[in-house]
Protein backbone atom coordinates (compact mmCIF):
# COMPACT_ATOMS: atom_id res chain seq x y z
CA UNK A 1 0.00 0.00 0.00
CA UNK A 2 2.69 2.46 0.95
CA UNK A 3 4.75 1.24 -2.00
CA UNK A 4 1.99 2.35 -4.35
CA UNK A 5 2.02 5.81 -2.79
CA UNK A 6 5.72 6.22 -3.44
CA UNK A 7 5.35 4.75 -6.96
CA UNK A 8 2.69 7.36 -7.69
CA UNK A 9 4.93 10.13 -6.37
CA UNK A 10 7.81 8.97 -8.57
CA UNK A 11 5.44 8.95 -11.55
CA UNK A 12 4.34 12.51 -10.80
CA UNK A 13 7.94 13.69 -10.62
CA UNK A 14 9.00 11.90 -13.81
CA UNK A 15 6.04 13.10 -15.84
CA UNK A 16 6.57 16.61 -14.50
CA UNK A 17 10.09 16.42 -15.95
CA UNK A 18 8.60 15.27 -19.27
CA UNK A 19 6.23 18.25 -19.17
CA UNK A 20 9.16 20.58 -18.44
CA UNK A 21 11.21 19.25 -21.36
CA UNK A 22 8.24 19.33 -23.74
CA UNK A 23 7.37 22.87 -22.68
CA UNK A 24 10.95 24.00 -23.31
CA UNK A 25 10.87 22.44 -26.77
CA UNK A 26 7.65 24.24 -27.66
CA UNK A 27 8.95 27.54 -26.26
CA UNK A 28 11.97 27.30 -28.58
CA UNK A 29 10.09 26.31 -31.72
CA UNK A 30 11.34 29.50 -33.45
CA UNK A 31 14.83 29.63 -31.92
CA UNK A 32 17.47 29.40 -34.65
CA UNK A 33 19.88 26.53 -34.12
CA UNK A 34 17.87 25.04 -31.22
CA UNK A 35 17.93 21.25 -30.81
CA UNK A 36 14.94 19.60 -29.16
CA UNK A 37 15.20 17.11 -26.30
CA UNK A 38 13.26 14.05 -25.23
CA UNK A 39 12.90 12.27 -21.87
CA UNK A 40 13.67 8.59 -21.38
CA UNK A 41 12.13 6.76 -18.42
CA UNK A 42 13.30 3.64 -16.57
CA UNK A 43 11.89 1.72 -13.65
CA UNK A 44 13.34 2.23 -10.21
CA UNK A 45 14.54 -0.50 -7.86
CA UNK A 46 12.33 -3.55 -7.37
CA UNK A 47 11.77 -5.13 -3.96
CA UNK A 48 12.24 -8.90 -3.83
CA UNK A 49 9.39 -10.57 -1.93
CA UNK A 50 9.97 -14.10 -3.15
CA UNK A 51 13.28 -15.78 -3.88
CA UNK A 52 13.81 -17.81 -7.04
CA UNK A 53 13.88 -21.60 -6.69
CA UNK A 54 16.23 -24.12 -8.27
CA UNK A 55 14.50 -26.83 -10.31
CA UNK A 56 15.27 -30.49 -9.46
CA UNK A 57 13.77 -33.92 -10.04
CA UNK A 58 11.05 -33.44 -7.43
CA UNK A 59 9.96 -29.87 -7.98
CA UNK A 60 10.20 -27.32 -10.70
CA UNK A 61 11.99 -24.02 -10.48
CA UNK A 62 10.35 -20.90 -9.13
CA UNK A 63 10.70 -17.40 -10.53
CA UNK A 64 11.56 -14.48 -8.28
CA UNK A 65 8.64 -12.37 -7.06
CA UNK A 66 9.35 -8.65 -7.17
CA UNK A 67 7.37 -5.47 -6.64
CA UNK A 68 8.57 -2.35 -8.43
CA UNK A 69 9.13 0.88 -6.58
CA UNK A 70 8.20 3.34 -9.29
CA UNK A 71 9.74 5.16 -12.22
CA UNK A 72 12.66 7.56 -12.68
CA UNK A 73 14.18 9.64 -15.46
CA UNK A 74 16.94 7.68 -17.16
CA UNK A 75 18.13 10.63 -19.22
CA UNK A 76 17.22 13.59 -21.39
CA UNK A 77 18.49 13.07 -24.95
CA UNK A 78 19.21 15.91 -27.38
CA UNK A 79 18.04 15.47 -30.97
CA UNK A 80 20.72 16.75 -33.37
CA UNK A 81 18.72 16.18 -36.55
CA UNK A 82 19.08 18.90 -39.19
CA UNK A 83 16.64 21.81 -38.85
CA UNK A 84 14.96 23.47 -41.80
CA UNK A 85 16.62 26.36 -43.65
CA UNK A 86 15.27 29.89 -43.50
CA UNK A 87 16.60 32.38 -46.02
CA UNK A 88 17.53 35.79 -44.59
CA UNK A 89 19.65 37.42 -47.31
CA UNK A 90 22.22 38.61 -44.75
CA UNK A 91 25.72 37.54 -45.84
CA UNK A 92 26.83 36.95 -42.24
CA UNK A 93 23.94 34.57 -41.50
CA UNK A 94 25.36 31.07 -41.90
CA UNK A 95 23.73 27.65 -41.83
CA UNK A 96 25.62 24.38 -41.43
CA UNK A 97 24.35 21.88 -43.99
CA UNK A 98 25.45 18.64 -42.32
CA UNK A 99 27.43 17.83 -39.19
CA UNK A 100 29.52 20.19 -37.10
CA UNK A 101 29.38 23.27 -34.90
CA UNK A 102 30.65 26.82 -34.95
CA UNK A 103 33.27 27.51 -32.28
CA UNK A 104 32.76 30.76 -30.33
CA UNK A 105 34.75 32.33 -27.51
CA UNK A 106 32.74 33.57 -24.56
CA UNK A 107 35.06 35.11 -21.99
CA UNK A 108 37.86 32.62 -21.45
CA UNK A 109 35.83 29.61 -22.58
CA UNK A 110 35.23 28.10 -26.01
CA UNK A 111 31.63 27.06 -26.64
CA UNK A 112 29.96 25.47 -29.65
CA UNK A 113 26.74 26.36 -31.45
CA UNK A 114 24.66 25.59 -34.52
CA UNK A 115 23.15 29.07 -34.59
CA UNK A 116 24.88 31.10 -37.29
CA UNK A 117 23.30 34.53 -36.83
CA UNK A 118 26.58 36.45 -36.89
CA UNK A 119 27.55 40.08 -37.42
CA UNK A 120 30.64 42.30 -37.12
CA UNK A 121 31.06 44.62 -34.13
CA UNK A 122 32.71 48.06 -34.03
CA UNK A 123 36.18 46.52 -33.81
CA UNK A 124 35.64 44.21 -36.80
CA UNK A 125 35.21 41.01 -34.76
CA UNK A 126 32.66 38.49 -36.01
CA UNK A 127 30.27 37.92 -33.09
CA UNK A 128 27.07 36.13 -32.19
CA UNK A 129 23.95 37.94 -31.00
CA UNK A 130 25.13 37.68 -27.37
CA UNK A 131 28.64 38.98 -28.16
CA UNK A 132 30.57 35.69 -28.28
CA UNK A 133 33.44 35.88 -30.78
CA UNK A 134 33.45 33.46 -33.72
CA UNK A 135 36.65 31.43 -34.05
CA UNK A 136 38.64 30.77 -37.22
CA UNK A 137 41.89 31.53 -38.99
CA UNK A 138 43.22 34.79 -40.38
CA UNK A 139 44.73 34.89 -43.87
CA UNK A 140 48.13 36.29 -44.73
CA UNK A 141 48.55 37.46 -48.32
CA UNK A 142 45.42 35.51 -49.20
CA UNK A 143 46.67 32.23 -47.68
CA UNK A 144 44.92 30.68 -44.66
CA UNK A 145 47.04 28.57 -42.30
CA UNK A 146 44.45 26.10 -40.98
CA UNK A 147 47.11 24.07 -39.19
CA UNK A 148 47.36 26.63 -36.40
CA UNK A 149 45.01 26.95 -33.45
CA UNK A 150 41.88 28.97 -34.30
CA UNK A 151 41.58 32.54 -33.05
CA UNK A 152 39.14 35.44 -33.26
CA UNK A 153 37.75 36.23 -36.71
CA UNK A 154 38.47 39.93 -37.37
CA UNK A 155 37.57 41.77 -40.57
CA UNK A 156 39.14 45.20 -40.79
CA UNK A 157 37.17 47.74 -42.81
CA UNK A 158 40.51 49.43 -43.54
CA UNK A 159 41.96 46.32 -45.19
CA UNK A 160 44.06 47.16 -48.25
CA UNK A 161 45.03 44.96 -51.17
CA UNK A 162 48.70 45.76 -51.85
CA UNK A 163 49.81 47.06 -55.22
CA UNK A 164 51.24 44.57 -57.71
CA UNK A 165 53.88 45.42 -60.27
CA UNK A 166 53.02 44.46 -63.84
CA UNK A 167 55.17 41.56 -64.97
CA UNK A 168 53.24 40.32 -67.97
CA UNK A 169 50.71 41.51 -70.52
CA UNK A 170 48.72 39.78 -73.24
CA UNK A 171 48.03 40.99 -76.76
CA UNK A 172 45.20 39.47 -78.80
CA UNK A 173 43.19 40.26 -81.92
CA UNK A 174 43.93 40.54 -85.63
CA UNK A 175 46.43 42.57 -87.68
CA UNK A 176 45.03 43.14 -91.20
CA UNK A 177 47.10 41.49 -93.89
CA UNK A 178 45.57 43.94 -96.38
CA UNK A 179 47.19 46.98 -94.71
CA UNK A 180 49.68 48.97 -96.80
CA UNK A 181 53.37 48.58 -96.12
CA UNK A 182 54.46 51.25 -93.64
CA UNK A 183 51.02 51.59 -92.00
CA UNK A 184 51.24 51.89 -88.21
CA UNK A 185 48.91 50.89 -85.40
CA UNK A 186 49.51 52.06 -81.83
CA UNK A 187 48.01 50.27 -78.84
CA UNK A 188 48.28 51.42 -75.19
CA UNK A 189 47.56 49.92 -71.79
CA UNK A 190 48.12 51.15 -68.23
CA UNK A 191 50.71 49.20 -66.21
CA UNK A 192 51.91 49.58 -62.61
CA UNK A 193 55.18 49.52 -60.70
CA UNK A 194 55.69 47.93 -57.25
CA UNK A 195 54.30 51.02 -55.50
CA UNK A 196 51.17 50.99 -57.66
CA UNK A 197 52.21 54.04 -59.70
CA UNK A 198 50.55 53.84 -63.12
CA UNK A 199 52.31 54.36 -66.44
CA UNK A 200 51.48 53.64 -70.05
CA UNK A 201 52.83 50.72 -72.04
CA UNK A 202 52.63 51.66 -75.73
CA UNK A 203 53.22 49.19 -78.56
CA UNK A 204 53.64 50.27 -82.19
CA UNK A 205 52.75 47.79 -84.93
CA UNK A 206 54.30 48.58 -88.35
CA UNK A 207 53.31 46.77 -91.55
CA UNK A 208 56.23 45.30 -93.49
CA UNK A 209 56.47 43.29 -96.67
CA UNK A 210 57.04 40.13 -94.61
CA UNK A 211 54.41 40.76 -91.92
CA UNK A 212 54.33 43.17 -88.99
CA UNK A 213 57.03 44.58 -86.74
CA UNK A 214 56.17 45.45 -83.15
CA UNK A 215 58.15 47.80 -80.92
CA UNK A 216 58.08 49.54 -77.56
CA UNK A 217 59.49 53.08 -78.09
CA UNK A 218 60.08 53.57 -74.34
CA UNK A 219 62.38 50.59 -73.88
CA UNK A 220 63.50 50.13 -77.48
CA UNK A 221 62.36 46.49 -77.56
CA UNK A 222 61.43 45.22 -81.04
CA UNK A 223 60.16 42.03 -82.60
CA UNK A 224 58.59 40.67 -85.77
CA UNK A 225 55.36 38.81 -86.43
CA UNK A 226 55.04 36.45 -89.38
CA UNK A 227 51.84 34.80 -90.60
CA UNK A 228 50.93 31.88 -92.86
CA UNK A 229 47.34 32.07 -94.13
CA UNK A 230 46.45 34.24 -91.16
CA UNK A 231 47.99 32.01 -88.50
CA UNK A 232 51.08 33.24 -86.68
CA UNK A 233 54.31 31.41 -87.33
CA UNK A 234 56.52 30.74 -84.31
CA UNK A 235 54.94 33.12 -81.80
CA UNK A 236 56.47 36.14 -80.09
CA UNK A 237 57.00 37.22 -76.47
CA UNK A 238 58.37 40.78 -76.33
CA UNK A 239 60.32 41.98 -73.24
CA UNK A 240 59.12 45.59 -73.03
CA UNK A 241 60.66 47.50 -70.14
CA UNK A 242 60.39 44.70 -67.59
CA UNK A 243 57.00 43.57 -68.84
CA UNK A 244 56.77 40.28 -70.73
CA UNK A 245 54.28 40.94 -73.54
CA UNK A 246 52.76 37.75 -74.98
CA UNK A 247 51.76 38.20 -78.64
CA UNK A 248 51.31 34.53 -79.53
CA UNK A 249 47.53 34.95 -79.83
CA UNK A 250 47.69 37.61 -82.59
CA UNK A 251 46.39 36.58 -86.03
CA UNK A 252 46.98 38.08 -89.50
CA UNK A 253 43.79 37.69 -91.53
CA UNK A 254 42.58 40.25 -94.05
CA UNK A 255 40.57 43.42 -93.33
CA UNK A 256 40.04 43.12 -89.56
CA UNK A 257 42.03 45.49 -87.32
CA UNK A 258 41.18 44.29 -83.80
CA UNK A 259 44.60 43.93 -82.22
CA UNK A 260 44.72 45.20 -78.61
CA UNK A 261 46.56 44.74 -75.32
CA UNK A 262 43.83 42.81 -73.54
CA UNK A 263 45.26 42.13 -70.08
CA UNK A 264 48.07 42.84 -67.64
CA UNK A 265 48.68 41.38 -64.19
CA UNK A 266 49.53 44.55 -62.22
CA UNK A 267 47.27 46.63 -60.01
CA UNK A 268 47.26 49.71 -57.85
CA UNK A 269 46.55 49.38 -54.14
CA UNK A 270 42.86 48.84 -53.40
CA UNK A 271 40.49 49.44 -50.49
CA UNK A 272 38.03 46.81 -49.27
CA UNK A 273 34.62 47.35 -50.88
CA UNK A 274 32.66 44.20 -50.01
CA UNK A 275 33.01 40.64 -48.80
CA UNK A 276 31.30 37.30 -49.17
CA UNK A 277 31.44 33.95 -47.34
CA UNK A 278 31.88 30.80 -49.40
CA UNK A 279 30.59 27.30 -48.65
CA UNK A 280 33.94 26.29 -47.15
CA UNK A 281 33.84 29.18 -44.66
CA UNK A 282 36.32 31.44 -46.48
CA UNK A 283 35.71 35.18 -46.09
CA UNK A 284 36.59 36.64 -49.49
CA UNK A 285 37.07 40.40 -49.85
CA UNK A 286 36.57 42.39 -53.05
CA UNK A 287 38.80 45.45 -53.39
CA UNK A 288 38.50 48.66 -55.39
CA UNK A 289 41.35 47.59 -57.69
CA UNK A 290 39.32 44.59 -58.83
CA UNK A 291 41.30 42.11 -56.77
CA UNK A 292 39.60 39.42 -54.69
CA UNK A 293 41.49 37.93 -51.76
CA UNK A 294 40.74 35.54 -48.92
CA UNK A 295 40.77 37.41 -45.61
CA UNK A 296 40.06 34.54 -43.23
CA UNK A 297 38.23 31.26 -42.73
CA UNK A 298 35.62 30.21 -40.18
CA UNK A 299 36.56 27.13 -38.16
CA UNK A 300 34.28 24.14 -37.66
CA UNK A 301 34.15 21.77 -34.68
CA UNK A 302 32.96 18.19 -34.36
CA UNK A 303 32.65 15.61 -31.58
CA UNK A 304 32.58 11.83 -31.44
CA UNK A 305 29.42 11.95 -29.32
CA UNK A 306 27.51 15.23 -29.86
CA UNK A 307 24.73 14.04 -27.53
CA UNK A 308 27.28 14.17 -24.71
CA UNK A 309 27.51 17.98 -24.99
CA UNK A 310 26.10 20.13 -22.22
CA UNK A 311 23.61 22.89 -23.02
CA UNK A 312 24.72 26.18 -21.46
CA UNK A 313 22.07 28.55 -22.84
CA UNK A 314 22.14 30.86 -25.82
CA UNK A 315 21.86 27.76 -28.10
CA UNK A 316 25.48 27.00 -27.11
CA UNK A 317 27.03 23.76 -25.90
CA UNK A 318 30.01 22.93 -23.72
CA UNK A 319 32.27 19.89 -24.19
CA UNK A 320 32.04 17.23 -21.48
CA UNK A 321 33.92 14.07 -20.57
CA UNK A 322 31.39 12.02 -22.58
CA UNK A 323 31.29 14.19 -25.71
CA UNK A 324 34.85 13.33 -26.66
CA UNK A 325 37.60 15.79 -27.47
CA UNK A 326 36.80 18.54 -29.95
CA UNK A 327 38.13 18.12 -33.49
CA UNK A 328 38.66 21.33 -35.44
CA UNK A 329 38.53 21.50 -39.22
CA UNK A 330 37.18 23.24 -42.30
CA UNK A 331 33.65 23.25 -43.65
CA UNK A 332 33.14 20.74 -46.44
CA UNK A 333 35.89 18.38 -45.29
CA UNK A 334 35.19 14.82 -44.14
CA UNK A 335 33.11 14.95 -40.97
CA UNK A 336 32.08 18.58 -41.43
CA UNK A 337 29.07 19.98 -43.28
CA UNK A 338 29.22 22.83 -45.75
CA UNK A 339 28.11 26.40 -45.05
CA UNK A 340 25.20 28.22 -46.66
CA UNK A 341 25.50 31.99 -46.56
CA UNK A 342 22.35 34.09 -46.24
CA UNK A 343 20.36 31.44 -44.37
CA UNK A 344 19.82 30.18 -40.82
CA UNK A 345 19.10 26.71 -39.48
CA UNK A 346 15.80 26.85 -37.63
CA UNK A 347 14.75 24.80 -34.62
CA UNK A 348 14.26 21.10 -35.31
CA UNK A 349 11.27 20.93 -32.93
CA UNK A 350 8.26 19.11 -34.46
CA UNK A 351 5.19 20.82 -33.02
CA UNK A 352 2.83 17.94 -33.83
CA UNK A 353 5.08 15.51 -31.94
CA UNK A 354 5.53 17.89 -29.03
CA UNK A 355 1.79 18.45 -28.56
CA UNK A 356 1.32 14.69 -28.65
CA UNK A 357 4.02 14.34 -25.99
CA UNK A 358 2.24 17.04 -24.00
CA UNK A 359 -0.97 14.98 -23.98
CA UNK A 360 0.92 11.79 -23.09
CA UNK A 361 2.69 13.52 -20.20
CA UNK A 362 -0.55 15.04 -18.96
CA UNK A 363 -2.39 11.71 -18.98
CA UNK A 364 0.56 9.98 -17.33
CA UNK A 365 0.55 12.64 -14.60
CA UNK A 366 -3.20 12.21 -14.08
CA UNK A 367 -2.88 8.42 -13.89
CA UNK A 368 -0.16 8.62 -11.25
CA UNK A 369 -2.19 11.15 -9.29
CA UNK A 370 -5.04 8.62 -9.34
CA UNK A 371 -2.69 6.02 -7.82
CA UNK A 372 -2.09 8.35 -4.88
CA UNK A 373 -5.79 9.12 -4.31
CA UNK A 374 -6.71 5.43 -4.56
CA UNK A 375 -3.99 4.47 -2.09
CA UNK A 376 -5.21 7.21 0.23
CA UNK A 377 -8.77 5.82 0.10
CA UNK A 378 -7.49 2.35 0.99
CA UNK A 379 -5.53 3.79 3.93
CA UNK A 380 -8.66 5.60 5.04
CA UNK A 381 -10.63 2.36 4.99
CA UNK A 382 -7.88 0.73 7.04
CA UNK A 383 -7.95 3.42 9.74
CA UNK A 384 -11.74 3.08 10.00
CA UNK A 385 -11.65 -0.67 10.72
CA UNK A 386 -11.84 0.18 14.43
CA UNK A 387 -14.57 2.57 15.28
Amino acid sequence: MLRSLYSGISGLRSHQTMLDVTGNNIANVNTAGFKGSSVQFEDSLSQLIGNPGIPDDQVGGKNPAQVGLGVQVAGVQTNFAQGSAQSTGRPTDLMIAGDGFFAVRSGGETLYTRSGGFSFDATGKMVTADGSIVQGWAAENGVVGTGAAPGDIVLSKDAVAPARATSSATVAGNLPSTAAVGEELVRDITVYDAAGTPSTLSLTFTRTAAGWDVSDPASGATGSLRFDDGEQVGGLVLPAGGVSVDLTGVTGYAEMSTVAITAQDGAAAGALESYSITDDGSIVGTFSNGKTETLGKIAMASFTNPEGLEKVGGTAFRATVNSGAVQMGEAGQAGFGGLVSGALEMSNVDLSQEFTNLIVAQRGFQANARIITTSDEVLQELTQLKR
